[in-house]
């Protein structure tokens, strides 16, 4: 047998999953066998290994033992000449494994040899290629010379940034993500240390296969794709504690008493002082969106306090009510998701605003020293519906305008980011509908680029075609795309990963659809595209509590919209003089409902000539958020169904651009009805406010 793949998996099916695919049309011409280990993983990876890829070799822990460790249960059973060591989270070239052991029978002296591994975005891992971490080495890396210096010999040994990437070279090291080794060199210098939980294993091994006077090369002939931390990123904190107690472990080790120049103490303590500099920045980043909010709740509580007294200003009593108050709307934040998943959702902080809100005015009432200034409450509450909101609504229409950048944590919650969709048209209109069928996809697909010829192919679900993968990058940068989503569906692995390294530089995700387009993979995310069945589904709609919840909502907005929009409906009326139209409509059930709307002569329609529907949202022939208001729907046996109220706006409105066909009006309509909720209402309004 030529080759032995082994891979460690927890709780990443599925990266798993495709990373299997990929390396099975990598080996389609050597005779191989693959290990999965399984470290005990929640999410049902081993039994959907055992069933999907009968063929693989399946090892079952019933704890995480570990990397080194499950590593090492494979290899006491490899029977191949070569052992390639490759993480879940990877997707390898077409001819990786071939180029590799051909350059392994054409130098005898090769241990173990690393390929180029890329980011996501097409940037090279730098981890592909590295030196041993020497005094010198850790010292120029910790203090940050090899960062400021790359392209020096002198200071930029770490990651070997001064070689060429594409330059074939001898290294000191290569990551264990994709490692190939010589089934000799195991036999003679032994696997992997179980001391090392996780990371340093790698490094570890290397430096017992050159003590051996082996030789270890970096090969840039082939390329993989590494998302890096999938397995690791449910929890970061540990895994930065994992990392440097393996440092810790390899100076003991290999630069101990006697084995260095400089003490090993010294070493140490310096990865002691990295270890908190890296907890500190990682706890700073995770507190800077509460800090924020608690900084205008503190200038909330002040504004209000200065409301009530003025000309005074009473703060010394308001101490302890401020930071009882605080908590609760911070808590209220976090119940709501603000601080994890919906970081910049305006609709989700008003909630946890109201609720805050809610929950201190009951204090006010059983507990008499918070109850001295309700009025400072009732201020404050409303200065925070505005703040907290309004913050997250101005980083994103910064972002939109071009005012703010549209990469990190702010580029992630965008409502909208530029998409293409690379593929052949069949798999790309399945993905623009899938896409579709979510009320938060982050993804504006912007065209589709086909991956073969474009020669006068029409658009594909009301989505132009932008051209062929020849022409990608400059269609990127005419374009300002963000995001590209590759369906790997008849497109090959090795296209693909030359399109990414191409890229290089461009600040450009990529992602990848796998052919059953159940997910979206990229960089540390994974975007569920369910699809909704037709039949058989439980619509809250369809309960009491929730038709009423959504009249007392339509009630309580069009009275307060019609409040405050009432001087601008009068200077319409009476200043303008413009005229009103009254049509009628189907509402709901198929009772005809007339609608009144100002007309103007401007042959455009502006958002102010709806102003008089608020009147019948407040009569009940309306709802804020519905159905398209002249959309019909059909039933399976043919009948116009109007189950659902018409309304100012809703999913189909804001996404009418989209050129919608009956059955995308037909998914939204009935993602609408069975995900309903208050807050749900309160996203589609702000999304069509900010489209406005």
């Amino acid at each position: 047998m030529t080759l032995s793949i082994i891979i460690v998996s927890y709780n990443v099916h599925e990266f798993l999953e495709q990373a299997l695919v990929s390396i099975q049309k990598a080996l389609k011409d050597l005779s191989h066998e693959i290990f999965v280990v399984d470290n005990a993983s929640s999410d049902g990876s081993a039994d959907w290994v055992a069933k999907q890829f009968p063929s693989v070799r399946l090892i079952r822990n019933e704890q995480n033992v570990g990397f080194a460790r499950a590593n090492n249960q494979a290899i006491a059973q490899c029977r191949g000449s070569f052992v390639c060591l490759i993480n879940p989270d990877t997707i390898v070239q077409e001819d990786s494994f071939s180029r590799i052991i051909k350059f392994f029978r054409a130098h005898p002296q090769a241990g173990a040899v690393g390929c180029k591994i890329l980011n996501p975005d097409g940037s090279l891992q730098l981890a592909c290629r590295r030196s041993f971490p020497t005094p010198w080495v850790a010292f120029t890396k910790i203090v940050g010379l090899a960062a400021l210096f790359p392209k020096s010999k002198l200071f930029g040994k770490y990651n070997l940034t001064f070689l060429d990437p594409q330059q074939t070279a001898e290294v000191e090291a290569i990551s264990g993500s994709f490692m190939m080794i010589r089934r000799e060199v195991i036999e003679k210098v032994g696997a992997l240390d179980e001391a090392f939980f996780m990371y340093g294993e790698d490094l570890d091994w290397c430096y017992r296969i050159r003590e051996d006077e082996w030789k270890i090369y970096y090969l840039p002939d082939t390329q993989i794709i590494h998302f890096k931390g999938e397995s690791s990123k449910r929890s970061p904190f540990e895994q930065r504690r994992l990392f440097y107690e393996a440092m810790r472990l390899f100076v003991q080790k290999h630069f101990g008493k006697g084995k260095a120049l400089v003490p090993s103490w010294m070493l140490i303590l310096a990865i002691h002082l990295r270890l908190v500099a890296a907890f500190s920045s990682a706890l700073l980043q995770r507190l800077a969106w509460p800090f924020m909010d608690l900084l205008l709740l503190s200038i909330s509580m002040s504004i209000a306090i200065l409301l009530r007294f003025y000309p005074d200003f009473r703060w010394q009593p308001f101490l302890l009510v401020h930071v009882i108050y605080s908590l609760v709307w911070l808590t209220s934040l976090a119940a709501q998701g603000v601080y994890t998943r919906w970081q910049l959702s305006a609709g989700k902080a008003a909630t946890a605003v109201l609720i805050g809100w809610l929950i201190n005015s009951a204090l006010t009432f059983f507990f008499r020293e918070y109850g001295f200034s309700r009025a400072v409450l009732f201020y404050a509450g409303g200065i925070n519906l505005l703040l907290l909101p309004g913050w997250r609504l101005l980083l994103k229409g910064m972002a939109r305008l071009g005012l703010a950048t549209s990469r990190g944590v702010i580029g992630k919650n965008l409502l909208l980011r530029r998409t293409l969709i690379v593929g052949d048209a069949d798999s790309a209109e399945r993905i623009i509908r899938r896409l579709r069928t979510r009320l938060d996809t982050p993804y504006q697909v912007q065209g589709v680029v086909l991956s073969k010829s474009a020669v006068e192919h029409a658009p594909i679900a009301g989505v132009p075609i932008k051209g062929g993968i020849a022409g990608l990058r400059e269609i990127v940068r005419q374009e300002k795309i963000r995001e590209v989503i590759f369906s790997t569906d008849n497109l090959p692995y090795d296209k693909m990963l030359s399109v990414i390294a191409g890229s290089q530089g461009s600040q450009v995700s990529f992602k990848l659809v796998p052919s059953n387009l159940e997910v979206i993979i990229g960089k540390a995310s994974i975007d569920y595209l369910e699809d909704l069945p037709f039949v058989d589904l439980e619509y809250k709609l369809h309960y009491k509590f929730y038709r009423v919840s959504k009249r007392l909502l339509d009630i309580l907005f069009s009275i307060l919209l019609i409040i405050v929009l009432a001087p601008a409906m009068a200077w319409l009326r009476w200043i303008k003089r413009a005229a009103i139209q009254r049509t009628e409509h189907i509402g709901i059930d198929k009772r005809r409902i007339v609608l009144s709307e100002f007309v103007t002569n401007a042959g455009r329609h502006f958002w102010w000539q709806g102003l008089p529907k608020l009147f019948a949202v407040l009569r009940g022939d309306l709802s804020l958020v519905g159905r398209d208001l002249d959309a019909q729907y059909e039933t399976q046996n043919g009948d116009a169904d109007y189950s659902l109220k018409p309304g100012l706006t809703g999913l189909e409105q804001i996404n009418r651009s989209l050129g919608l066909s009956q059955e995308d009006r037909e998914r939204y309509r009935l993602y609408y009805l069975k995900n309903y909720s208050p807050i749900l209402d309160l996203e589609i309004l702000i999304k069509a406010l900010l489209k406005s």
